[in-house]
């Protein structure tokens, strides 16, 4: 197993030790596409879909958005992403 640190820029006094997620060998079923609202995100998104749906032959994509880049996906949105979907794609273009 791997181990990643990842260094909190508000408080680099004591470094988190966190394991990655395994990844699966394929990605099957359905992916989300999480827009996070910042301006042109959506035509990046368009075009990751455009791209993934070529290599990826069978997999549903269903786009999501936040209301605003400035905060955290409220819980109601992640929950439903959760359900909904085996894997999320965030993405962000200015």
């Amino acid at each position: 197993m791997t181990t990643t640190t990842i260094t909190d820029p508000t408080d680099e006094r004591v470094p988190v030790r966190r394991a990655l997620t395994p990844r699966p060998e394929s990605i099957t079923g359905t992916v989300a596409l999480l827009d996070i609202s910042k301006p042109r995100g959506n035509v990046l998104i368009d075009r990751l879909q455009v791209r993934l749906a070529e290599r990826l032959p069978g997999v549903e994509f269903k786009r999501y958005r936040k209301p605003t880049f400035t905060k955290p996906a409220p819980d109601e949105l992640r929950r439903q992403i959760a359900k909904e979907c085996g894997f999320v794609i965030e993405a962000l273009a200015d």
